[in-house]
């Protein structure tokens, strides 16, 4: 998985009643209908630092191990209830450069803890009271579930487990009560109490975030379970049953629940496209073109979780032929700074509309370091060709409609 450096603020909208009108309502954008969450922006420089830090470690293990490849593939993996209207803040930061957290309590009274609101995966899962491999009693320490300390605590004791790159991370299914924000209640919300963080590796024993809450369909959350989003409409806390991502360009941007804030795109109205599997947020896409290289009809996700644009191995490597970009130890790609003006613009053709992204937009640049913000990631059929992260999200404001299974771009302000 991807790591985001972006800040945003976190809207969340009115409460109504459950209503099963499918129809698309105005949405009320007035600052009594809203609670802002403001995110805190990593900057291009730290990014940079923790990149060359992994280049670092990947050339170290290779001498260590007697390694030397000339096509090393190492890299990175998928994610195999009243509001009373108050105006309410709460910091929310980044954690990596890459994916973001906001404070989440569960149960009564409510324990608070760190989460990463991610597209790319369903479960809502928290450290348990001693939980091993979950960080370190000086430095580091994790935010623990104590379910002897809820009122509302339900036993479920099934067992969970999700997949990731470097292993299994380990728990049980619990029930409690989830407060988003100050008071946006889901009542009975099945989550994951884990008790074994191994899966995670190092990188999440060193983070500041204590668990994730995914924003998925309930078709890929593990067990089935109901997403606590798919909760919150189905106990009527939430307006509509749309969130929608306006991510800042070296600036504050917005998550919205419930809703969409209609001054934060150009234009009256949004493109509509219906999603080819509601499993993770994915959509056919008419081709991608960049300079001599042209895709073909093919396939994306549009996910928040990934801070970079993916697409196939084979693409990714002719797309860096052309422009230039050298192949690093762990999979990414690197381009002389001076070469940066002359990148092309990349296309994505979606729905028949052209989505442009600047070619500056495609590199990350600190120190004299520029990272090529475009990475290879195979994945077996029927798994996703392309995943459109941040890099894409930052130009485009993107509505995800759970009810109506679709999703909105129009270009962002």
């Amino acid at each position: 998985m991807f790591f985001k450096a972006l800040a945003f603020t976190l809207f969340i909208g009115q409460q109504v009643m459950a209503t099963t009108d499918t129809t698309d309502s105005t949405i009320d954008n007035s600052n009594k209908h809203i609670i802002r969450i403001p995110m805190n922006k990593v900057s291009n420089h730290e990014y940079i630092n923790r990149f060359l830090t992994r280049e670092n470690q990947a050339l170290s293990t290779q001498l260590n191990s007697h390694l030397y490849t000339s096509t090393t593939r190492h890299r990175r993996n998928l994610r195999n209830e009243n509001m009373g209207g108050r105006k309410e803040s709460e910091i929310i930061k980044d954690y990596a450069n890459a994916q973001y957290y906001a404070t989440v309590h569960i149960g009564t009274p409510p324990q608070e803890f760190n989460v990463i609101y991610d597209t790319g995966s369903s479960n809502l899962w928290v450290p348990e009271v001693n939980c091993v491999n979950c960080g370190y009693s000086f430095i580091h320490k994790k935010n623990k579930y104590d379910k002897d300390l809820s009122s509302t605590f339900i036993e479920d004791g099934t067992d969970f487990a999700i997949q990731y790159g470097s292993g299994a991370v380990q728990g049980l299914f619990q029930q409690d009560t989830v407060i988003l924000a100050e008071d946006i209640t889901v009542s009975k919300q099945k989550f994951a109490s884990v008790h074994d963080a191994k899966g995670m590796g190092l990188a999440y024993i060193m983070s500041t975030f204590d668990g994730i809450l995914g924003l998925g369909f309930d078709d890929i959350s593990v067990g089935g379970v109901e997403t606590v989003f798919h909760n919150a409409i189905e106990q009527g806390v939430l307006k509509e049953g749309k969130f929608a991502f306006y991510l800042g360009d070296e600036m504050d941007g917005e998550l919205t629940f419930g809703g969409y804030d209609e001054t934060k795109f150009v234009g009256d109205d949004l493109d509509w496209v219906d999603l080819s599997h509601a499993t993770y947020w994915q959509i056919d896409m008419d081709g991608v073109n960049i300079g001599s290289f042209s895709s073909g009809s093919t396939n994306a996700i549009v996910d928040s979780g990934t801070s970079l644009i993916t697409g196939p191995s084979s693409d990714i490597s002719a797309i860096a032929s052309t422009i230039g970009a050298t192949k690093t130890l762990m999979g990414q790609y690197t381009i002389d700074c001076d070469k940066v003006p002359d990148i092309k613009d990349i296309t994505f053709i979606i729905n028949g509309k052209e989505y442009n992204i600047p070619g500056s937009k495609l590199v990350i640049q600190s120190a004299g370091v520029c990272l090529f913000a475009m990475m290879g990631m195979d994945f077996p059929e029927p798994g996703p060709q392309w995943i459109l992260g941040d890099v894409f999200m930052r130009e485009y404001y993107t509505v995800f409609d759970y009810e109506h299974k679709k999703v909105g771009f129009a270009k962002a302000i």
